[in-house]
C-alpha cells in the first residue's frame, strides 16, 4: 500500500475515535478502584463532542448494555416518502471499549421511518439483552407504546400498548426489568407521572408481563397505578419535573423481577426508595451532608454491586450551580441493611466536568452498567454516565482496574492493552499532533524503534494490523 493511502487511512482512523481519558487519578478505598476508560464530551473533546449528532437536546438518554453505548435521538433524519418529510428517530452506537463510533441504526416501524413525536425519549435495556424504546407521552396519550429493537436492522416491534388507566399524566422516562419479550422471564415496567412544574403528580405506573404470556396486567395488585402519600422532603406532595424510577432487583428468583423495591429521584430532591404499595421506606433524610446531591434538579438512579459491596450511583448536579458540571457521585452502603443513613462518598465522576451548558431543562442523567470477571475472578463493573448536550463517559469499577501490569510488549501495541488494532493507531497520531505526552505510552509509540514519533510509526502499526 502506498504512503498516501497510509496517510489517508490513518486521518481516517483518527478521526473515528475522538474520546480519550479525563486525566484524573482517583482515590482507592479499602481496595477497591475507579479509572476513567475514555470521555466524550465538552470539555475534554468539546470540538468532536459538539460536531456530533448526539450533542443535541433531543438526544435525551442512552444505555450501555453488552458491551456497546445506545444514544437515542429523536426527529433525526429527514426521510422523504411521496409528499410527506418524516422525521425518523436514530439510536446512535458506540463501543464501550474505547468510544469509538459503531454503525448508527436509524429506526424503523411496519417498514416505515419512525418518527414519533420525541419517539425515543427513553431508550434502555432489559436483563436478557434486548434494547427497547418508548417516546415520550402527554396527559392525553392513555397508552404508553414501548418497542423493542432489532439491534441489526433497527426495525421496532410493538411489546405492547401500556395502560394508563383513569390517572393518565405524562410520562418521560421508563424502567424495565426481566425479560420484556416473555420468552425467559417475566417482565416489569415502571415509570412515573411527570409534570411541568411543582407540586407535580403522585402517580406512579407500573405493568407486567408474566413469562409465556403477551398481555400486560397492572402491576400494583392488577391497577396500572397508584397515588403514593408519602414523600420526602414531607412538604412534598408530587414528583414534579422529569422523574425516574429505577426497579431493585429482587433476592430471590421468585421475586426477582416482580419490582417489589424501587428508587425515584426527581426535581429538586433526592433519590428515595419505595416499596411496592407506595410505602417510603428510605431517605437521605439522615445521610451525611457530603453524599447529597449539591444541585437536586437532575434525575437520575442506579443501584449496583462488585464483589459483594453495594453501590448507590446519582448525579451530583446538572450545570453549573454551586459549581456543578453534570458530575455523577458514586456512594457505596457500609452497613448490612443497606440504609442510605450509611452512605459513603467514594468518588465523583468524572472528577472535573463533563460539561455546563443547559440541556433545556430535560433533568435526565442516564447511568447504566455493565459487569464481567478479571483475569483473577474477580468482578469488575463498568459504569457508564451520560448527561444530554453536555457528553458521557466510561469508568472501571473493581479490584484490579487501573493498577494492572503492563501486558507483554507486543510491536505496535502503543496503548499497551495486548491487541494491535486501531486504537493504537489513534494513540500514535495523538503523540505526533501533540495532544498526548509519548512518555505516556513507555516508548511503544516509537513503532519502528528509529527515535521519533512520526507517520512511518503510524504506517507501521497500520502493516501489522493488515498482516
Amino acid at each position: 500500500m502506498k504512503k498516501p493511502m497510509l496517510l489517508a487511512l490513518a486521518i481516517l482512523a483518527f478521526t473515528s475515535m475522538n474520546a480519550k481519558t479525563d486525566g484524573q487519578t482517583y482515590a482507592e478505598h479499602d481496595g477497591m478502584k475507579i479509572a476513567c476508560q475514555w470521555i466524550y464530551d465538552r470539555v475534554h473533546t468539546p470540538k468532536e463532542y459538539m460536531e456530533d449528532a448526539i450533542c443535541n437536546t433531543r438526544a435525551r438518554t442512552a444505555v450501555l448494555d453488552n458491551g456497546i453505548i445506545y444514544v437515542g435521538r429523536s426527529e433525526e433524519k429527514a426521510v422523504i416518502i411521496g409528499n410527506d418529510t418524516i422525521a425518523q428517530s436514530v439510536l446512535h452506537r458506540f463501543s464501550a471499549k474505547d468510544g469509538s463510533p459503531l454503525a448508527d441504526l436509524p429506526l424503523t416501524l411496519d417498514g416505515q421511518p419512525y418518527g414519533a413525536f420525541l419517539g425515543v425519549a427513553s431508550v434502555g435495556k432489559d436483563n436478557f439483552h434486548h434494547i427497547w424504546v418508548a417516546p415520550m407521552t402527554s396527559p392525553t396519550l392513555i397508552k404508553v407504546p414501548i418497542y423493542l429493537v432489532n439491534i441489526e436492522t433497527g426495525e421496532l416491534t410493538l411489546m405492547g400498548e401500556l395502560d394508563k388507566g383513569d390517572a393518565s399524566q405524562r410520562t418521560d422516562y421508563l424502567d424495565v426489568v426481566g425479560d420484556i419479550t416473555g420468552e425467559k422471564a417475566m417482565c416489569t415496567v415502571m415509570t412515573a407521572a411527570g409534570a411541568s412544574a411543582e407540586p407535580g403528580y403522585p402517580t406512579i405506573y407500573c405493568w407486567k408481563k408474566q413469562m409465556g404470556e403477551t398481555e400486560w396486567e397492572g402491576g400494583f395488585e392488577g391497577d396500572t397505578y397508584i397515588d403514593v402519600t408519602e414523600f420526602y422532603p414531607e412538604t412534598c406532595t408530587g414528583f414534579s419535573l422529569a422523574p425516574i424510577v429505577k426497579i431493585v432487583l429482587g433476592e430471590s428468583d421468585d421475586d426477582l423481577y416482580e419490582g417489589n423495591l424501587f428508587y425515584i429521584d426527581c426535581f429538586a430532591r433526592d433519590p428515595v426508595l419505595y416499596t411496592s404499595d407506595g410505602t417510603l421506606i428510605d431517605t437521605f433524610d439522615k445521610a451525611d451532608e457530603s453524599v447529597k446531591q449539591t444541585d437536586k434538579n437532575a434525575n437520575g438512579v442506579l443501584e449496583f454491586s462488585v464483589d459483594g459491596r453495594k453501590f448507590l450511583a446519582y448525579p451530583k448536579g446538572q450545570y453549573d450551580k454551586n459549581g456543578n458540571g453534570c458530575q455523577a457521585f458514586v456512594s457505596e452502603y457500609t452497613n448490612e441493611d443497606m440504609s442510605m443513613e450509611s452512605l459513603a462518598l467514594r468518588w465523583q465522576v468524572p472528577a472535573d466536568s463533563l460539561g455546563k451548558v443547559s440541556d433545556t431543562g430535560l433533568r435526565v442523567h442516564c447511568l447504566s452498567c455493565d459487569k464481567e470477571l478479571d483475569a483473577e475472578g474477580n468482578e469488575v463493573v463498568t459504569l457508564f454516565t451520560f448527561k444530554s448536550y453536555n457528553g458521557m463517559g466510561v469508568y472501571k469499577i473493581g479490584k484490579n482496574v487501573g493498577g494492572d501490569p503492563e501486558p507483554p510488549a507486543v510491536k505496535g501495541d502503543v496503548n499497551g492493552d495486548g491487541t494491535v488494532d486501531i486504537a493504537d493507531v489513534n494513540a500514535c497520531i495523538n503523540v505526533i499532533l501533540g495532544s498526548e505526552d509519548a512518555g505516556r505510552y513507555g516508548g511503544r509509540a516509537d513503532v519502528n524503534g528509529d527515535g521519533t514519533v512520526d507517520i512511518a510509526d503510524v504506517n507501521a502499526i497500520i502493516n501489522i494490523i493488515l498482516g
